[in-house]
């Protein structure tokens, strides 16, 4: 169960939706940067291949982490103090050196965690821009209500993604962690 739970629900999900959130800004900044080209852009084809990108990037990156972290020995008890089956509570309860593991999760972490956010300031840096450049307030206003509901999940999902994943191993307490993964495995997609 928890292997299931691990590698498809946690990890490919939560990778599948970093990477959607990115395909999304990009559609929110076609859509107000390039609104006449918007249909010639994001045209049926380009979206099938965006979400085969997506969901294979997240299947080998959990494949991988996953691997990683089900092969770590585990000695003695070997129940979980957490709500999920979350990555980070398996290698705690390893008993030997997760050094390895935790770096190999954490460059992991980088291309599926930053790589898409930094897509997303990105695309929103450019949005910023055309909004700023609008004379019209009503286009504003259009505009930043197209990007507002998206802004808002993307700040609730990575931030709490950012301080779940990428800090060092044993610097937030257990109670922190399992507050943290309910509330982005369960307010985020209910915002979404």
């Amino acid at each position: 169960g928890c292997i299931l739970s691990l590698m498809y629900v946690n990890m490919c999900l939560g990778s599948a939706e970093c990477l959607l959130l990115a395909v999304m800004s990009y559609d929110r900044f076609t859509a107000i940067c390039k609104p006449l080209h918007y249909l010639v852009i994001m045209k049926p084809h380009l979206c099938l291949k965006m979400m085969i990108m997506v969901w294979g990037i997240s299947l080998a990156c959990s494949a991988i982490s996953c691997t990683l972290t089900l092969n770590l020995p585990r000695c003695g008890n070997n129940l979980l103090d957490h709500f999920l089956c979350e990555l980070p509570a398996m290698v705690k309860i390893a008993c030997t050196d997760t050094t390895t593991v935790e770096m190999s999760v954490f460059a992991l972490g980088i291309v599926i965690v930053l790589t898409p956010l930094l897509l997303i300031l990105i695309s929103y840096g450019y949005i910023s821009q055309a909004v700023l450049r609008m004379k019209s307030k009503v286009g504003q206003r259009k505009a930043l209500n197209t990007c507002g509901s998206h802004l808002t999940v993307v700040s609730i999902f990575y931030g709490t993604v950012i301080y779940m994943y990428l800090q060092p191993g044993n610097s937030a307490s257990k109670d922190q962690g399992k507050f943290l993964t309910l509330f982005y495995a369960i307010i985020t997609p209910s915002l979404n």
